[in-house]
């Protein structure tokens, strides 16, 4: 929300300043340049953004449970999946069993 101008309400712009330490190569700390209304408001927007993808993110889970469990049980039978078996379960088909090693 500070940086990358996520919010519909404070639009596309970007709030404080990094303040970098020139040896370490990073941001150390962000200097508040704005008032307290919109700190206030920026804490909001950024809980919004949370929680909307946290409601999201717990849809889909329930969406999708089913396969959620069937790749738990292939996990609890195989140890291990490859991308394809993944794609397999997900796409609710059967195994093919590898061939034996040579």
């Amino acid at each position: 929300v500070c940086e990358w101008g996520m919010s519909d309400k404070l639009g596309p712009l970007t709030f404080g300043k990094n303040e970098e330490h020139i040896f370490l190569g990073r941001e150390v700390a962000r200097a508040k340049d704005y008032s307290e209304a919109t700190s206030l408001l920026i804490d909001s927007e950024i809980k919004r953004i949370v929680m909307e993808c946290a409601t999201r993110a717990r849809q889909i889970l329930e969406e999708n449970i089913e396969k959620l469990h069937a790749l738990a049980r292939a996990l609890l039978e195989r140890e291990s999946l490859d991308g394809e078996e993944i794609a397999r379960i997900l796409r609710a088909r059967p195994f093919q069993e590898a061939p034996a090693p040579v």
